[in-house]
């Protein structure tokens, strides 16, 4: 098996590649191509998103009454480059709806007997029932992108990965799950600019990595993954789609949208709802107790 990178060495290439980034922007924004400026001065604005996202919330309601009602089962797996804006995207996806009909599953690095057992059977168990859409925020494919680039797996099971999950995934369909797969594309530039933000916005902090970090610095080592990935999997049973994301407005937005076309769900009617009239105080008064309000400091 090959050889993970040890912790410390993680630390010190970390270290080196914050280093750099935090030199291309200090003192200076990160500069962008000239199709990037021709996109930034065409951008939505806001309050063009927020309603075109106000619209798609409705039809994604309707979307669950619709998987509820038919006991569909969909699988929505997310991918993509580092700070491409898949995060933004799963929570417009699911702000607005159950928890429970869609569920995300954004699973942490497996444990050790979790490495003993078959590669995809950790992801067995958080498959939909009837009526569930799963979003699962990262998926099986580490293995063909951060698990092979940072060694974490050997080269046979890698190739045996991209050999067996075609078979595997057209089996999950043919089970009549909905498989949905999207890979989210960025430049280098905005790629570069937003793990900037990360490094140097207090409320973004915690989304940088020492993965992130590696993944900067070994942008053709991901390039390379990822063409090999599309190479093997991308197939008329289960196609990628892919998101151009550095517009972070409109690629929530054309992806939604697709999203929904790509599901034949229909209005499924509700009964009507009549607010009832609150009940009789019958002789209830409110307590003398002292309450411990919170300030109102707003």
């Amino acid at each position: 098996m090959q050889s993970r990178p040890s912790e410390r060495a993680l630390t010190v290439t970390s270290t080196f590649v914050q280093g750099e980034i935090m030199g291309q922007g200090k003192g200076r924004k990160i500069s962008r191509t000239k199709s990037e400026k021709v996109a930034a001065t065409t951008r939505v604005s806001r309050k063009e998103y927020e309603a075109k996202i106000s619209e798609l919330h409705v039809e994604l309601v309707k979307l669950q009454f619709w998987a509820k009602h038919t006991g569909a089962r969909i699988i929505v797996i997310f991918e993509g480059r580092d700070a491409a804006g898949k995060g933004g995207v799963i929570k417009r996806i699911t702000e607005r709806v159950s928890p429970r009909v869609f569920r995300v599953v954004a699973l942490p690095a497996p444990s050790e007997r979790e490495r003993s057992q078959i590669y995809f059977q950790r992801y067995f168990q958080h498959f939909p029932a009837a009526g569930e859409i799963v979003i699962f925020d990262r998926s099986w494919y580490n293995r063909a992108g951060v698990e092979k680039v940072m060694g974490f797996c050997t080269d046979e099971q890698y190739h045996r990965f991209l050999e067996l999950c075609p078979a595997w995934e057209k089996d999950i369909i043919d089970a009549g799950v909905m498989l949905i797969k999207y890979w989210f594309e960025v430049s280098k530039e905005e790629q570069t600019r937003r793990f900037t933000e990360r490094i140097t916005d207090g409320r973004k902090t915690w989304k940088l990595s020492p993965m992130d970090l590696e993944s900067h610095r070994r942008w053709y080592d991901y390039s390379r993954a990822r063409d090999a990935m599309f190479a093997a999997t991308d197939t008329e049973a289960s196609p990628w789609h892919v998101v151009e994301a550095n517009d972070k407005r409109r690629a929530r937005l054309n992806c939604i949208v697709h999203f929904l076309s790509l599901i034949p769900y229909e209005n499924v009617a509700q009964p009507e709802v009549e607010l009832p009239p609150r009940q009789r105080a019958g002789g209830y008064k409110e307590p003398d107790y002292p309450f411990r309000w919170i300030p109102k400091k707003y």
